[in-house]
């Protein structure tokens, strides 16, 4: 008895020693293809789970190198004055990727108070991971209507229905009789 009264009253300190601001924060493509010159889409969830608002938060992705990815909107380093308790705010990129081949998408920093003058807490954002970007060329290739491809098979497949269905024609033609009226 006197182990589970001591249990609770520890998980009561920890809970009370928690207070302040709790920041969870992801990072996610919204693109299903990332594609070299193309847009890629960015965004960045922060969730406040804590029981005060977080000050000062900013958000600092250092992970898109300037000779790799080209800023279309946006920013990669914002900040926020405070996230209210149970709310959340949301920021979205989007870049153009200038190579092709494969990226580690890696987790951006994010640093705020979780109390008016306490320390500052340094988070990261969940990571994507590593994901290929296609080359323009290869994602045409795989994913474009091919009009002239199917025009050139249309073409190529005239003669091998059309031959038989001019003979099939000129013998009906030939061997059908009109029927004459009776009056």
């Amino acid at each position: 008895m006197r182990l589970l009264a001591f249990l609770a009253l520890a998980l009561f300190a920890v809970t009370q020693a928690e207070e302040g601001a709790r920041l969870l924060a992801s990072k996610s493509l919204l693109n299903r293809y990332a594609v070299e010159g193309r847009d890629l889409t960015l965004q960045y969830n922060i969730y406040n789970v804590g029981s005060s608002a977080a000050l000062d938060v900013e958000l600092s992705d250092d992970s898109f190198p300037p000779e790799d990815f080209g800023i279309v909107s946006g920013m990669l380093n914002v900040k926020w004055d405070r996230i209210a308790p149970a709310s959340n705010v949301s920021h979205t990129v989007v870049l153009r990727p200038l190579k092709a081949g494969y990226f580690n998408f890696t987790s951006a920093t994010i640093t705020y108070l979780a109390q008016e003058d306490g320390p500052v807490v340094i988070g990261f954002t969940s990571a994507p991971g590593q994901g290929g970007i296609l080359a323009q060329r290869e994602f045409d290739r795989r994913f474009s209507p091919h009009f002239l491809d199917w025009a050139a098979f249309g073409v190529m497949t005239l003669p091998s229905i059309g031959i038989p269905l001019l003979l099939w024609y000129s013998s009906k033609r030939k061997y059908d009789t009109p029927k004459t009226k009776k009056n």
